[in-house]
Formats: structure tokens, C-alpha cells, sequence
């Protein structure tokens, strides 16, 4: 249950409306998070562009990689909210529910290469407090991990993302049992 008043369909922008017509046909619910962005229009459209550029079209790491940083950086930071919901949606793009497990157990217990466990933990550190004390030796150490610059960059600003999309979660108490 929201901390906060969330917006209802009924008093969402027409613009986002249009946006949320297609998951309440598919769905017949939107989520939290939705409801939530959807109270201003501008965070709405900028969030939405970051989901749409990062998360679900074709880019340069693979679904996989970006549902496991998604996964990662949510359980970094105590979003049970952001872990439902991106279990489903690395199922949707296609982990099985045993890498989905293996995800949600640690870096250490994917069956994944050495060269993206190296990538995930990366992009752990990179959502801590102290990421400010990261140095260049920490960015040499992906790309001798066989990552592109521009692939680093996606990793981090998707890592970005989780870190502000759980911020709004946890702050809000999106998807907390009512008290």
C-alpha cells in the first residue's frame, strides 16, 4: 500500500492514458510504480524513455545481462517491489525460472561467464553510496573483461535506472502489505 495518493486512470493525463490503455486490456491492472510516475507527466514520459531505451528494446548487452543487473541492483537495494515484478519480466524475456533462482541467490550462483559475473559484480558496486571511489583501474578491469566502453555505459546507466526506479519504490512503500 502507498504511502501517497496514487494516480487512478481516470485522472491520468490523456497522453499517459493512451500509454496505460494497452496494459490494463492486457493486464486489467497497472502497477504501482505506474500509478505512482503517472501523478506528473514529465517524470512519466522521462521514465518511461529510460525503460524503453534501456530495458526493452534490442541494445548492446543482452536481455539476459540487463534483467540480471535489474534483479541485482533491486536486491542491493531492498526492493521487493522492483524483484517481483523483474522476475516476471526476465521471464517474459526469456530466463527460465531456474536462472531467475540463480540471480536471486547472487552473482556467485548464475551460470553465466567469468567475463559477466566480473560485469555484474561492477555494476553492484557501482549502485553503492561510495561508487565516487571508483577509479579508472575498476573500468579497466571490465573492458579486459572483453566489454566495450558504450557496453559499460549501458550497464551503469541501467544500474543508474534501478537505483532511482527503487528509490520511488522504497520512499513510496509501492508495493508493501497495508498496515
Amino acid at each position: 500500500m502507498a504511502y501517497i495518493s496514487l494516480c487512478s486512470y481516470e485522472n491520468m493525463d490523456p497522453e499517459i492514458q493512451e500509454k496505460a490503455k494497452p496494459i490494463l486490456e492486457k493486464t486489467g491492472k497497472l502497477g504501482e510504480i505506474f500509478e505512482l510516475i503517472a501523478l506528473n507527466k514529465d517524470i512519466y514520459f522521462a521514465t518511461d524513455t529510460m525503460v524503453q531505451s534501456y530495458l526493452l528494446k534490442e541494445t548492446l548487452l543482452p536481455y539476459s545481462t540487463k534483467e540480471r543487473i535489474a534483479l541485482l541492483i533491486s536486491i542491493e537495494n531492498g526492493c521487493k517491489m522492483c524483484v517481483d515484478v523483474h522476475k516476471n519480466i526476465a521471464k517474459m524475456l526469456g530466463m527460465s525460472d531456474e536462472q531467475v533462482a540463480e540471480v536471486l541467490e547472487g552473482v556467485e550462483s548464475i551460470q553465466c561467464s567469468d567475463e559477466e559475473k566480473k560485469l555484474l559484480n561492477f555494476c553492484i558496486r557501482a549502485s553503492q553510496k561510495d561508487n565516487y571511489k571508483m577509479q579508472q583501474a575498476d573500468i579497466d578491469a571490465i573492458k579486459e573483461a572483453g566489454y566495450s566502453e558504450a557496453q559499460i555505459l549501458e550497464a551503469v546507466a541501467i544500474t543508474a535506472y534501478f537505483n532511482y526506479i527503487n528509490t520511488l519504490s522504497n520512499v513510496f512503500g509501492l508495493g508493501q502489505p497495508q498496515k
